[in-house]
């Protein structure tokens, strides 16, 4: 037997094995392997992003273009990095990293930090001011399992408020996220509770990971493991009563960045995780 058109086959067959399937999701470019826990993602304009990494990572935020190509990075001075989730910015040219993550409701010392446009910055640092916050429905650190509902992994920026989406981790689960609001100017706040939002009741796909609103105010899109949630016609003080687009992405993976690049296409990144991550996307809502 001619062995040629067997190794042929075989090599014909191993490309299609390890061709990757992204779902609906288009796949923009590989993350540097410096970037393997990307927690934010946020954008001043259409040809690169900023990103940052959560607990356990540097002080530092990374510009990135849309192949996921690593281009600077600056070191964020009077910050440290506790758990910082995700990223937000204003149409002032400000951008905001969320210091809020929780995992075990515990936490006295929440943050959101501002910076001016990194874009304009030079040099290798970047200063920060401190948005201190809590949670006054918050009474004991942690609570009890049943109360474990303020982590948080998302934020936006919009008309002078940020507005916080918490990730629940109560036991049992109750598929609750809390929208709360702080300014953001400088200084130490109780968080303003607005409303609760009830995705679903699947942890793994309903707890919200990222969000972001679009440049003209119109369109609301949180973030899951593998699904989009997108809201129009909103109230921002009464967003339980909107109705919202459960989208899935037929991709699932751990992720917890999205920004609009415009107010219709997302950019998505997601978390090293095993052989699956690391990667960032594009996606067209309509």
């Amino acid at each position: 037997m001619n062995k040629l058109p067997v190794f042929l086959l075989l090599v014909f067959l191993q490309g299609c094995a390890q061709k990757p399937y992204y779902g609906d999701l288009t796949h923009l470019g590989k993350l540097p392997s410096k970037l393997s826990e990307v927690s934010g993602i946020a954008t001043f304009n259409q040809s690169r992003a900023w990103v940052i990494e959560d607990n356990g990572n540097k002080d530092i935020i990374y510009a990135i273009n849309l192949e996921g190509k690593l281009v600077k990075e600056f070191k964020v001075k009077n910050a440290k990095n506790t758990d910082w989730e995700d990223l937000a910015e204003d149409d002032q040219g400000n951008l905001y990293i969320g210091d809020f993550g929780n995992n075990d409701n515990d936490r006295k010392n929440l943050i959101i930090y501002k910076l001016p446009n990194p874009e304009k910055e030079k040099g290798s640092n970047i200063p920060a001011e401190k948005i201190e916050f809590h949670y006054p429905l918050q009474k004991a650190f942690p609570p009890s399992k049943k109360d474990l509902l303020f982590d948080a992994e998302a934020f936006f920026h919009w008309d002078n408020q940020l507005y916080i989406f918490t990730k629940d981790r109560s036991r049992p689960y109750l598929g609750k996220t809390l929208v709360y609001r702080v300014p953001d100017k400088k200084g130490t706040y109780k968080a303003q509770l607005i409303g609760t939002l009830n995705l679903c009741n699947e942890q793994n796909h309903c707890s919200v990971t990222g969000a972001d609103i679009s440049t003209d105010g119109k369109t609301l899109a949180l973030l899951g493991y593998g699904y989009l949630y997108v809201i129009r016609d909103f109230e921002l003080d009464n967003l339980a009563t909107s109705k919202i687009d459960r989208i899935y992405l037929k991709h699932e993976t751990q992720m917890e960045s999205i920004c609009f690049l415009n107010d219709s296409t997302l950019l998505i990144a997601d978390e090293q995780s095993q052989t699956k991550g690391r990667n960032l996307y594009s996606y067209k809502i309509e």
